[in-house]
């Protein structure tokens, strides 16, 4: 289905504010009435967003929302289409999500500095990726094996950009993330490389043949390319199309883990839509 701005624009002046829109066809199209609660216990499930006021990232899990500067809730009721409504709201047309609590839902001395009303009160989030577009920090810190899939397109030069001040903008909040993501990319190949930590990175803008693997899918690079271009958008995406970035996907993580990770695994016998390919 195609969430397309007759939508939104009916989201907001019937019932409020942009994002709000969007997470009212979240609820309508995936996620129903589940909340966070409704997750499964294991694997954990992170959903990030940025938290706007506190200028550092805001996690939403089954077992807790945390802020380290504002503070925890523990086994948050929050809608699960509120949770990726607020990790998807890309500024500046789907920010801010907010999120209304009580001071009194957060545990007493699990923040830092700014736990306290009216941080606690009512949180303003924005795109998780604002923050951290490769959803590091999370596990960082935690653990010693981390497996990086980056689904966010290169940044495309652009050599006549629109000078109105919403699409420059847009275009300006899409050099200032690319950069965030490619120092991110930086740190988490550079901690392989150190032996800091175990893993790898694959991303849709990766090309097979750099990770030298000897029986590698064979991918070229004219059809991964244009997969890898697809944007990123609110509207329904042809079959043929999902099949082909799905199998994209796989060969690429295939790729990723079998150079880097599970050395001595076997290539799949086929790729999961083996009809459609990558590309014609």
């Amino acid at each position: 289905r195609t969430i397309d701005v007759g939508d939104v624009l009916k989201g907001v002046f019937l019932r409020g504010s942009v994002n709000d829109a969007l997470v009212s066809v979240y609820k309508d199209v995936l996620f129903g009435d589940a909340t966070l609660q409704d997750l499964p216990d294991s694997p954990r499930f992170v959903i990030n967003a940025t938290n706007v006021q506190s200028g550092v990232l805001w996690r939403f899990s089954k077992p807790y929302m945390w802020d380290w500067r504002v503070g925890k809730v523990e086994r948050p009721i929050i809608a699960l289409a509120a949770a990726v409504g607020a990790s998807s709201a890309f500024p500046p047309v789907l920010s801010p999500a907010r999120v209304h609590l009580h001071d009194s839902d957060f545990v007493s001395g699990t923040g830092d500095d700014l736990q306290r009303p009216p941080f606690t009160e009512e949180v303003f989030l924005t795109d998780g990726g604002v923050y951290d577009n490769l959803g590091l920090e999370t596990a960082w810190k935690k653990y010693e094996t981390i497996l990086v899939s980056d689904g966010g397109a290169p940044l495309v030069p652009d050599p006549e950009p629109h000078i109105d001040w919403l699409r420059h903008a847009l275009r300006v909040i899409e050099v200032m993330q690319n950069q965030v993501c490619s120092l991110r990319k930086r740190q988490v190949i550079g901690s392989y490389q150190s032996g800091d930590r175990k893993g790898t990175y694959w991303g849709i803008g990766s090309q097979v043949a750099d990770y030298h693997l000897a029986d590698a899918w064979p991918c070229l690079p004219a059809h991964t390319e244009i997969l890898a271009a697809y944007p990123t958008r609110l509207s329904a995406v042809p079959g043929v199309v999902q099949e082909r970035l799905v199998n994209w996907g796989y060969a690429i993580c295939d790729t990723a883990m079998r150079r880097h990770v599970v050395t001595d695994a076997a290539r799949p016998v086929s790729l999961p839509y083996s009809e459609a390919g990558l590309g014609e």
